[in-house]
């Protein structure tokens, strides 16, 4: 275990509790309080993932697999695997289809910063 100064952290996010979010659940690697830089999620998308945008942050996904579209702003992307997609603030966005993708969401994740029409 590193010491409290250490310079880096590490996640193991297959130990990552995970939580319901809009997409599915997310097991939310370095959402920290003194973490502010960037957070990364391991997530299940589910097929009722709800369409929901950010105000602060940008999100850059990575689709892992399966595949779908995303719906950005009213268009549908399709996806699969290695695909990636970068989500500005504002988008409205939800990812359709049985998906596994990590999320980058840079600043870090905010739940509070997840707003729904």
């Amino acid at each position: 275990m590193p010491q409290t100064d250490a310079k880096y952290m590490v996640a193991q996010l297959d130990e990552v509790d995970p939580v319901r979010c809009p997409c599915g659940f997310s097991r939310r690697a370095f959402a920290t309080p003194d973490n502010a830089v960037a957070t990364m999620h391991y997530v299940e998308i589910t097929e009722d993932a709800r369409v929901h945008y950010h105000k602060k942050l940008t999100e850059i996904y990575l689709i892992l697999e399966g595949e779908g579209y995303m719906e950005l702003d009213g268009e549908k992307v399709p996806v699969k695997p290695m695909t990636t997609v970068f989500i500005k603030p504002g988008c409205r966005h939800r990812a359709v289809g049985k998906l596994k993708i990590v999320n980058v969401p840079v600043p870090a994740f905010d739940p509070h910063d997840e707003w729904f029409d």
